[in-house]
């Protein structure tokens, strides 16, 4: 599925295998379709909430794409930053045809410490652990999750979720200010289409977003804007009033 994070599909390619891109479309808001998905798919892979557009797909809608003949990988880097997790299809316990991978490095700030796992029933899960490096896991990522795992963690992992919701409806209430084409977003990121050159242009100005036209159905407009503290967001706001033709803003 696309648009979302590109290494599983760069990995799929470079061991041999056909990939078919299923495209979410901006004039559907990015939703999954999960009609569009082929027949044949052996193996599909979705974000869950989707990485660059922040949309947070029904749980339910993903399971269905589960069936016999087929493993359904569910990436959900960033449901951490969802309150709550209404969409989480791990709380539910593995189930045949279903993996779900998490990370800890997006919540809490550490990609250098690259921590994660996967959740899949006991079958596959086996057959994953022979296929796994030796020594997959330093030391310092051991002991991050096993920081992570803490009842004060949790308490903690809440509160940024409640706040990044926050700042990221700040940030979504002043692009619609600005008339500036966005998708509503569940995630710690907001996907904008502030234009052609405007990542350069805010680039020169000391202010860093993220190009989204390295996503595949993605063009040079699209930029991903992290949700920062407001006072951090209205120096991004006032950099892109200047920037943008108000008659271009309503077009993106």
């Amino acid at each position: 599925m696309h648009p979302q994070f590109t290494e599983p599909h760069a990995a799929l390619v470079q061991a041999g295998h056909a990939v078919t891109v299923v495209q979410c479309h901006p004039d559907t808001g990015f939703a999954l379709d999960p009609y569009a998905v082929p027949d044949d798919a052996d193996l599909v892979m979705v974000g869950n909430p989707m990485n660059p557009t922040g949309v947070l797909h029904p749980a339910e809608a993903i399971a269905g794409l589960v069936r016999p003949g087929r493993l359904v990988v569910v990436d959900e880097a960033f449901m951490d930053a969802v309150p709550d997790e209404p969409e989480s299809l791990s709380a539910a316990g593995p189930r045949p045809g279903l993996a779900v991978v998490r990370s800890l490095t997006k919540h809490w700030g550490i990609p250098g410490i690259r921590a994660g796992y996967v959740l899949a029933e006991p079958r596959l899960a086996s057959e994953l652990r022979r296929a796994q490096t030796p020594w997959s896991v330093s030391a310092p990522a051991a002991a991050a999750m096993v920081a992570c795992a803490t009842a004060e963690a949790a308490a903690e992992s809440a509160r940024r979720a409640h706040t990044l919701a926050q700042w990221r409806r700040h940030l979504e209430g002043r692009l619609a200010d600005l008339g500036i084409r966005h998708v509503p977003s569940r995630a710690s990121f907001v996907l904008a289409a502030v234009g052609t050159g405007v990542h350069g242009a805010l680039r020169d100005r000391g202010i860093a977003v993220r190009r989204a036209d390295t996503f595949p159905g993605l063009g040079p407009e699209w930029v991903r804007i992290a949700a920062r503290p407001p006072e951090m967001s209205e120096q991004l706001i006032g950099a892109l009033d200047t920037l943008l033709p108000r008659s271009a803003r309503a077009l993106g």
